[in-house]
C-alpha cells in the first residue's frame, strides 16, 4: 500500500483501532485540520465513519474514527471470494472430510514452515519471532509482554478471513499451531470473526 496521508491514515486505524481526529494528526505529524480533512474525505468515500464515545463523567462525549468494513477490506484479503468458493465447493462435492483433510495438511505444512523461523530457547523470543512471522504473511502482528509476565500476540488484520468464515477449523487449526511451535499454553481473547476489530492471543509458559 502506497504510503499517502490517507493510506497511512487506514493503516493507523487498522493498528491501533479507533482514533481522535486531533491524535491522528499527531501520529501522522500533521495538524489537527489537515487530519480532519483527510478523515471527511475518507468518510465520502465510505473507508472510515466517526463513532461517539461517552467519556467518563459528565463530559462531553468524544467522536473517534474507526474504519468501516470496506476500510477493512482495502488490505490483503487472500483473493477472499475464490478462497471461500473453493471451500464450499470441497464440502459439498467431497464432504466435510475432505476439508478436514485439507486443513491438517496445512497445519502440518505451516508447523514445519515455522519451527524454521520460530526456534528460540525464551518463550519471549519465540512469541517475538512468531510475531514477525506472522507480519510478513500479512497479519500485522504485535507482541508484547503483560505485568503478570504472560505474553499477548495480537493480530490487527486476518489475510485468510474469507475462509475462516466459511470454515471454523482454520481458526481452531491456527491456534493448535501456535501451541506446538510455541510450546506454550495459547488462548484466544478477542477474535475478528465474533465481531473484535483484532485477534489476539494471551500466552503463559
Amino acid at each position: 500500500m502506497r504510503q499517502s496521508p490517507a493510506n497511512r491514515i487506514l493503516l493507523l486505524l487498522k493498528t491501533e483501532g479507533p482514533q481522535l481526529g486531533a491524535d491522528v494528526g499527531g501520529h501522522l505529524g500533521i495538524s489537527a485540520e489537515a487530519a480532519r480533512q483527510q478523515l471527511t474525505k475518507l468518510a465520502e468515500e465510505g473507508l472510515a465513519e466517526p463513532v461517539t464515545e461517552q467519556g467518563a463523567g459528565r463530559g462531553r462525549p468524544k467522536q473517534l474514527w474507526q474504519l468501516t468494513a470496506a476500510g477493512h477490506q482495502t488490505f490483503p484479503d487472500g483473493h477472499a471470494e475464490l478462497t471461500a468458493g473453493l471451500l464450499s465447493i470441497i464440502t459439498a462435492q467431497l464432504g466435510p472430510a475432505a476439508l478436514d483433510a485439507v486443513i491438517a495438511a496445512r497445519e502440518t505444512e505451516t508447523l514445519a514452515r515455522y519451527r524454521q523461523d520460530v526456534s528460540a530457547a525464551a518463550l519471549s523470543e519465540r512469541v517475538r519471532q512468531l510475531a514477525a512471522v506472522r507480519s510478513r504473511e500479512g497479519y500485522m502482528a504485535d507482541c508484547w509482554r503483560e505485568e503478570d509476565g504472560s505474553f499477548m500476540l495480537v493480530e490487527n488484520h486476518c489475510p485468510i478471513c474469507a475462509a475462516a468464515s466459511v470454515c471454523a477449523g482454520f481458526c481452531r487449526s491456527e491456534i493448535e499451531t501456535f501451541r506446538s511451535v510455541l510450546g506454550a499454553d495459547v488462548e484466544r481473547s478477542e477474535h475478528i470473526l465474533l465481531g473484535a476489530r483484532r485477534c489476539a492471543y494471551r500466552i503463559s509458559a
